[in-house]
């Protein structure tokens, strides 16, 4: 039965290939082929809806309850730090990746493409992608306000000073009924999800035919090599991810992947990290996983630690160089990859932030705007192993970190050695 639904996403997937290609070789009107491609598009949006309508009360009611019951406000910096570290390490690394296999397999070789004089509109905003709005956006104005939007980074925020300051009051019968209400909303929250998640085939099928009729197969042998070059790069991520979780986890890993496969699914699908983060909260406590490192460290890694993204970043770049023929160093390319890790950290609010980074850092390093518009042509099949790569990542990143607790956990002393050891 619990593989029921990770059975019904992969008939879809398949369904949604076949009825698009069916309608992209059968209708020639291109106005005709949008239209047709928009009405598959109704039952995505309708699922995705419904995913956003539970994504703000899920995180909230998740992070509070497992905050509400901590012993001191260090436990939240400890995590943070842990999260952060493993985020900043993690996005080395994916971009480390990115780079290298973008230089060694050449997708963009043998392009020879010439820019033009005429600026090209890819229709991305970079305006917002600065330090100042970054870090002036994670603080929220109004709650409600960020719940509207499910901008996660804000629900986090004040989430984690609700949080602290029911744990602080949690004697005070008062504030204790406020506690007992939000426990008793996590599960409500999570049934919901179960509801919300049987519209997931519909929802997947939806996605894939849009994408099918409006591009069809051709496509993939159009962009292979590019195509071909950044799941190769996605692949060597996951081993080295898996890898690192395996030196912290063991054998548990493929227990975890196991649990983690269906939301993987459903981002691969849907090529969204949003679609994906109800049910990867509910497996990954199903795992094992303290609900205070899912609440705390999964939306914090929805905003910092998009592994997929990373890899994207450095690879794109790389390709455009290449495609127009314009050689970068390995200085230059070192420090585009420290300007990725930085400018990248703000993509999370930005809409279709990956391409948004590589649109920013471009004209730093002479690379044509035309570049960017070359790779948005496929960037609904480069987005999803990214999201994909991205869930994956985040769940590997927080389970390590929950065991990370738990070793500590199991070096403390039983509270009554410590009550002893006290009165002596």
């Amino acid at each position: 039965m619990k593989n029921r639904l990770t059975l019904g996403i992969a008939i879809a997937m398949i369904l949604g290939v076949v009825v698009g290609y069916a309608c992209h070789t059968r209708i020639t009107d291109a106005a005709e082929l949008k239209e047709v491609a928009g009405y598959f598009s109704i039952v995505t949006n309708i699922f995705l809806r419904l995913i956003k309508m539970i994504l703000a009360p899920l995180v909230f009611a998740t992070l509070v309850s497992g905050l509400a019951g901590l012993d001191s406000g260090s436990d939240v910096g400890r995590i943070g730090l842990r999260s952060v570290a493993w985020f900043l390490c993690a996005s080395l690394i994916s971009l480390a990746i990115g780079l290298v296999m973008a230089n060694v397999t050449g997708p963009g070789a043998g392009l020879h493409l010439s820019a033009g004089t005429a600026e090209v509109n890819t229709g991305l905003n970079t305006a917002g992608l600065n330090v100042k709005d970054v870090v002036t956006h994670a603080f929220p104005t109004s709650v409600l306000d960020a719940m509207a939007r499910n901008d996660i980074l804000q629900i986090l925020v004040f989430s984690v000073f609700f949080g602290l300051a029911l744990s602080a009051l949690k004697r005070d019968p008062k504030a204790a009924f406020v506690i007992q209400a939000v426990d008793g909303l996590v599960p409500v929250m999570l049934r919901l999800t179960d509801y919300v998640m049987r519209f997931a085939p519909l929802g997947v099928f939806g996605a894939i035919a849009s994408v099918v009729t409006l591009r069809g197969l051709d496509v993939l042998f159009t962009y292979g090599k590019l195509l071909g070059s950044f799941y190769l790069a996605l692949a060597i991520l996951w081993v080295v991810l898996v890898a690192v979780g395996y030196a912290f986890l063991g054998r548990r890993i493929g227990t975890l992947l196991k649990a983690v496969r269906e939301p993987a699914m459903i981002a691969f699908s849907t090529a969204s990290s949003e679609a994906a983060f109800p049910r990867l909260t509910e497996k990954l406590e199903e795992f094992g996983v303290d609900k205070k490192v899912v609440g705390f460290t999964l939306p914090l890694g929805y905003a910092f630690n998009l592994d997929g993204s990373m890899v994207y970043q450095a690879f794109a770049a790389i390709f455009i160089a290449q495609a127009y023929g314009i050689d970068m160093s390995a200085s230059q390319q070192v420090v585009m990859l420290l300007i990725l890790m930085l400018s990248s950290k703000g993509m999370a609010s930005v809409p279709r932030g990956s391409v948004v980074v590589v649109a920013a850092i471009a004209p730093m390093f002479g690379l044509p705007a035309a570049g960017v518009a070359l790779v948005l042509a496929i960037d609904q099949l480069l987005d999803m192993g990214r999201t994909m790569t991205n869930v994956i990542g985040n769940s590997i990143a927080t389970a390590v970190i929950a065991r990370w607790e738990e070793k500590r956990e199991e070096k403390r002393p039983a509270p009554s050695a410590r009550v002893a050891r006290e009165q002596a």
